[in-house]
């Protein structure tokens, strides 16, 4: 008995992008997105969310700088001091990447080093309960 040969494969054509399912399954913001979202309007209007039933922890725990939602606030705090968070937080010191400096770096203007942002864990502001 020898390998069987596979016949009648009309699904294959779901099958052809795994590898680019798998890629984007648990894509997370740009760093330019989160720059953006850490803007003081952005950041409160994404800190004090009306509950949201179909996001986990209800939409309440959200860390500005993964992007992530939290179960609760103990989750949420001991994310805070994982290396995920540390090293995130190490990538946001970076001002983001503009169209300015893209064209500088073409030739079209003097080069400009990207300045250093200040960048500090989110407050936690403990619940009434």
């Amino acid at each position: 008995m020898g390998k069987s040969k596979q016949t009648g494969n009309h699904k294959s054509d779901k099958k052809k992008n795994i590898a680019k399912t798998w890629k984007t399954k648990r894509r997370t913001k740009d760093l330019d997105q989160i720059h953006d979202d850490m803007k003081p309007d952005n950041a409160a209007r994404l800190l004090k969310q009306e509950p949201d039933y179909d996001v986990t922890g209800c939409a309440q725990f959200y860390c500005l700088h993964c992007a992530r939602y939290f179960v609760d606030l103990k989750t949420m705090k001991e994310h805070f001091k994982t290396k995920v968070h540390k090293k995130r937080l190490k990538e946001l010191r970076v001002e983001p990447y503009t169209q300015a400096e893209a064209e500088r770096a073409a030739g079209m203007g003097s080069y400009v080093p990207p300045q250093s942002v200040h960048v500090q864990t989110q407050p936690v502001e403990e619940e009434m309960s």
